[in-house]
Order: structure tokens, then sequence, then C-alpha cells
């Protein structure tokens, strides 16, 4: 880590209520590609190699600060500290609350926790405009900038931050506003925090009236200009949250079609963590990747599958409706197997080379080596199935007692029968056939057929019972 990036600490608001989400849950924790808003925000901003991470709470404090403890509490880079405003007097009120764990020496850079999009180059583009000395706002035109503060101006230089409430009618017509976020020396920001008044309309301590501070001061002002809208987008209420999902996901799908990745409507395809994809690629529509997944050289997914956690090789096809989750321990999948549709693999599923899984097969903390084929109606739980073994339709492996799980051996060219129990600790001699319809309790011998179920009996005449009436 640098010694400019050690001197920068970030500020990160986090305090509001977010009422017109309509809900319980604190406006930051809302997800957006499956992770909260503001994780997204401190992720992008630990990016930058900071020196530490200030997060101010309020609404749901506890709730807010254990889910940023979950994530970033136990390895990480930098410091995280929580400070909380209560009550709630302003965006100014909020950032007095950090003061007192901010070092003196060094940058502080504010951001909000609900404005999820925020990339790195442009929070490093405005360090640069800080340059260590500077006051720099980070800010965006906007076409209708109706409810934002906005930049005024003596030629190039910034003046003040007028609030809309407070704002002129001549004021509300600038289009140019401060999107929330600013970098400047930490002591300076102290000192203009000191002289915040709230005589407004709003009776609140308003950051923005820094910026005057810093001009009477004869402080140097600059705008740091994005063109891009959706970077410094906040998250207010359910439509405002939906509309960046769609933006999000359509920025993940474009990065990947110009590599290569045939999407076949980029419009209905979901990304919520990082989906690596090799040379042809071919995704259908309404699929969900989450956690980390990479697909491999000619890797075809088919509709409506959600995937997560999973390294699929290359040539493998996944068919529609296949439900995919790997959770910690995760899905391998080998090169040109076949999966569903309406498969389920679950964590611990380790697939050889061009293994099948069909319709309807659930496969958990089980390796299937090369060529092995569950085609039908299956549960494989804690097995070893070795290649080419033919797990037959309505087959399962019975592998918990109760209180513990038991493994099942099955080893090469097994053919397993129709409706067959395996009942676990159990070990299928290679070669070997089980009748269907067997419950197989002991371990069988190589080559051998073994049947283990009840001798038919047939009842002639038989009458079956019948209704009662009342």
């Amino acid at each position: 880590m640098s010694r400019k990036s050690e001197s920068v600490d970030v500020v990160i608001m986090a305090a509001g209520k977010g009422t017109r989400m309509k809900s319980k849950l604190p406006k930051v924790l809302h997800l957006l590609a499956g992770r909260a808003l503001l994780e997204h925000v401190m992720d992008t901003a630990s990016g930058l190699g900071v020196h530490s991470m200030v997060v101010i709470t309020g609404h749901g404090a506890a709730e807010v600060e254990a889910v940023c403890t979950h994530r970033f509490g136990a390895a990480t880079h930098f410091d995280l500290t929580f400070v909380r405003q209560e009550p709630q007097l302003g965006t100014g009120h909020a950032v007095q609350q950090a003061v007192p764990v901010l070092p003196d020496n060094g940058v502080t850079l504010i951001l909000n926790g609900d404005v999820p999009l925020i990339e790195a180059a442009t929070l490093r583009s405005l360090l640069q405009e800080c340059a260590g000395e500077r006051l720099a706002l980070l800010t965006v035109d906007m076409p209708d900038p109706s409810g934002y503060g906005r930049i005024l101006r003596v030629g190039d230089a910034v003046q003040a931050i007028v609030e809309h409430k407070d704002a002129t009618q001549a004021q509300r017509e600038i289009r140019e506003i401060y999107t929330g976020v600013m970098a400047l020396p930490t002591v300076q920001l102290k000192k203009w925090l000191a002289l915040l008044r709230n005589d407004n309309s709003q009776g609140e301590f308003y950051l923005t009236d820094v910026v005057k501070f810093a001009v009477a001061d004869g402080a140097t002002v600059v705008a740091c200009k994005t063109a891009d809208k959706v970077q410094v987008d906040g998250v207010n209420s359910p439509v405002q949250l939906a509309e960046l999902e769609r933006a999000y996901q359509m920025r993940q799908a474009t990065k990947l079609m110009e590599q290569g990745v045939r999407l076949a409507d980029p419009a209905r395809f979901d990304v919520r963590g990082e989906l690596v994809c090799a040379q042809d690629v071919s995704i259908d529509v309404n699929c969900i990747f989450e956690g980390r997944v990479s697909l491999g050289e000619g890797v075809r997914i088919g509709a409506n599958c959600v995937i997560a956690n999973a390294n699929i090789a290359a040539g493998a096809m996944v068919h529609p409706f296949t439900h995919i989750d790997g959770e910690v321990l995760g899905v391998s999948i080998g090169e040109g197997a076949l999966i569903g549709p309406f498969a389920r693999l679950r964590p611990g599923a380790e697939l050889g080379a061009e293994v099948h899984i069909g319709n309807f097969v659930e496969v958990k903390n089980s390796s299937l080596a090369r060529g092995a084929k569950a085609n039908h109606l299956a549960y494989l739980g804690d097995a070893i199935v070795g290649e080419r073994v033919n797990f037959g339709a309505g087959s399962i492996t019975a592998n918990y007692d109760g209180s513990n799980k038991h493994r099942t051996v099955i080893a090469a060219d097994v053919h397993v029968g129709s409706n067959c129990v395996l009942v676990a600790p159990v070990t299928l001699g290679a070669g070997g056939t089980i009748g269907g319809g067997s419950t197989i309790t002991r371990d069988t011998p190589a080559g051998a057929l073994s049947v283990a179920r009840a001798k038919q009996v047939t009842i002639a005449n038989w009458q079956r019972p019948k209704k009662i009436k009342r």
C-alpha cells in the first residue's frame, strides 16, 4: 500500500431510514445484484487502498453494523469503525459524528451508502483533483435536477452548493448538481464542520455548507464532473432500486458480450457475484449466476437455470431449469458433461468428464467419475461413484441414519437397477449388477448380480376392500 493511499480515510453515510422504501429493512441493506447497497460502496472504497473506513449508522444501526462486520470485519487491510448519528439532523451532523475518529493528517473521502454503483476509477479521479489540499466535489449534469443541491459557480470556480429547498427559482434552473461525494483535507473538514449552523428551512446541518466556508477561507474548490449518471444515482424507493438493478445487469451483460459470450437476451440475465467465461460460451434467457461461477470454453447454459459457486468445464451442457448451488464447498462439472433438465447439484458435487445427470436427479457431496450416469429420478448423497456406472431411475443412496451421514462407494462399471435403496455405509464391487427394486444393506462382490427384495407372491381371486356406505 502506498504512502498516498494510506492517508485516505473514507466516511460513508448510512444512517438514513429510507421511508420511501416502505420496508422494515434499513435502506442501505436492500439488495442490488445479491449484495447490500452499502456492501457495494464499501467494496469499491476498499479497492482504493484506504487507511480507514468509518460507517455512520443510525436507523437499524445494529443490523447495519452486523452486516458490515460480517463482510469486512475479519480480514481487512483497513481499520473499520462505526459511529452513530442519533438523532439524525442532516448530512453535516452525520459527518460531525465521525470527527473524533478521523486522524488530522491526510484526506477524507465522503461517500453515501445508498449510491451503490460508484466506480473506483471515478473516486481516484476525485482524489487526484483533491491532491491532498483542495476541496473536490463530484458533480453531474441532471436532466431533472429537482431535489438535488445545485453547484453555484463564478466562471469555473465553485462558490457554493445550494440545497433545492433553499434555492431561488433561477438557481433551480441549474442542471449541475452535487452528488454527495467529496474529498478534502481532513484538518480542513474538521474546521469547517465546526462552523455549521442549522438556520435553514429544514433546521438541519448541511454538509454542503462547507463549500461556502472553504470559499470564505480562500481555499480552492474544484468540481470533478462525471458524465455517467448511473454511477451517482442513489436509491430512495423500490422503483429506483429496480432501475439500478437493471442498469447494473446490463453493464455486466455488455462486458460479457464484448468478450464474446452469447446471451440470448441481455435484458433477461442476472449476475449476483462473479461470472468468468471462456470462449464461445452461450447463455439462454432468465439465468441467474451467484457467488463465483466459471464457465469453460463452449459451455452452453439452457434457459431458467440458477447457478451458484460452480466450475463448469469446457463443452458441458446445462439443460434448462437446472439448479446448481455449491455454497462453500462448491460444485465442479467435468468436460462434456450433460446436466438436466430439472437437475439439482448441491455442495460438494464433483462430476467428471462426460457424466450425465438427468431430470429430477439430485447430487450432494458426491463424486462421479468419467462417464457415470444417473439419468432419471435419483438421489446420490455422500457417494463415490466410479467410471461408467449406471444409476437407475428411482434409486437412492440412503446416507443418513437419523444422526450421522454415511458413505456409499460404487466401483467402476456397476449397474444399479431402478428403484433401489443403497443403505450406507455400503460398497458395491466393480462390474456388479444390482437387481431392480433391491434394498442393499451389505457390501456386494465384484462382477456379481445382487438382488435383495421380497419374494413375489400372487393371491388368486383377490377382492379389494369396498368403501362402506354411511
